[in-house]
């Protein structure tokens, strides 16, 4: 006959001790979202949002608890207020007109109430030009298009929750670099021309974030960037080298604002340096690739074919 397990035995079935973790909830569960996930799946019972049913079984599969909601409509989004408690949000607004960022309006009015931690990922464009000058957490910001209002937006919407932002750079990684780009030798800027870029690794942002929800300061921004000190086209080279690819042709300005698509030309007409002295000092993060150059050079081989900038 089985011993009956007493009634004051520590014993607890496999299934309760994994809903028995606190809730973390993921907005924008994409490939910087994945990347927390996999990190923090064993540590919390991971919600992640998708308006995507297509991904459910995928998110599934790697640990999380997905729920269907879309950040356009708000009606989707009733089931959140029961995940408000830790928040990591990671949605980017619409690419539409104007400078307010109605995602965010919406996600913070299906929680209801303040979280007890948001973390939100904005940008480093909402510095906007500074000709090459250096900013960090302090600078005013100073928008110069309206994709960055938008951020600036969200970032305002936040703050009036126990929040803190990171505003992250170009992020890079294996699949994400302008592989496709440099073979199909679209031009970049002359050097007299070129302006600066910041950079972050995708594992170094995921990382950022983890440490965010645990030691950020409310109402804090910390810029999410490494210490690279490179110009675009630098940039380029750095890439094109590594993988025996072309570097890309020069052009000056003028001429090269016929030859690239809107988007890529406003990433151009921007240059900034920018500082994370705080993700050290009081994150206390050590980035695993503190520049391109170290994840390039020193890294492992990438495969790898598409990416973005």
């Amino acid at each position: 006959m089985q011993k009956a397990t007493p009634a004051h035995s520590n014993h607890k079935p496999r299934g309760r001790r994994r809903f028995g973790r606190p809730p973390l909830l993921i907005v924008g569960c994409g490939d910087i979202g994945g990347r927390i996930l996999a990190r923090l799946a064993h540590r919390f019972r991971v919600v992640a949002l998708t308006s995507s049913p297509d991904r459910v079984p995928q998110l599934r599969a790697a640990g999380a608890v997905p729920i269907v909601g879309n950040l356009d409509h708000r009606r989707s989004l009733d089931r959140l207020r029961a995940f408000r408690r830790r928040v990591m949000h990671l949605a980017p607004p619409p690419q539409t007109e104007g400078r307010r960022d109605p995602r965010t309006r919406a996600l913070l009015a299906a929680l209801r109430r303040r979280p007890d931690r948001l973390v939100y990922v904005s940008t480093t464009g909402v510095y906007g030009d500074r000709g090459g000058g250096f900013v960090d957490e302090t600078t005013r910001p100073a928008p110069g298009n309206d994709r960055a209002w938008r951020r600036l937006d969200a970032e305002r919407q936040v703050r009036r929750a126990r929040s803190c932002i990171l505003r992250a750079p170009g992020i890079y990684a294996h699949d994400r670099l302008p592989l496709a780009r440099l073979r199909s030798g679209a031009p970049a800027l002359a050097p007299e021309d070129d302006v600066y870029s910041n950079h972050i690794h995708a594992d170094d942002l995921a990382r950022l974030c983890i440490a965010a929800l645990f030691r950020g300061r409310p109402g804090r921004v910390y810029n999410a960037v490494d210490r690279s000190q490179l110009k675009m086209g630098a940039y380029f080279d750095l890439v094109a080298d590594r993988y025996g690819l072309p570097r890309p042709p020069r052009l000056p300005r003028e001429r090269l604002r016929t030859a690239v698509n809107p988007m890529m030309y406003s990433f151009m007409s921007e240059s900034r340096r920018v500082r994370g002295e705080r993700i050290g000092r009081e994150l206390r993060v050590r980035l695993r690739w503190p520049t391109v150059g170290d994840a390039l050079v020193f890294g492992k081989a990438w495969p790898g074919d598409t990416g973005s900038l």
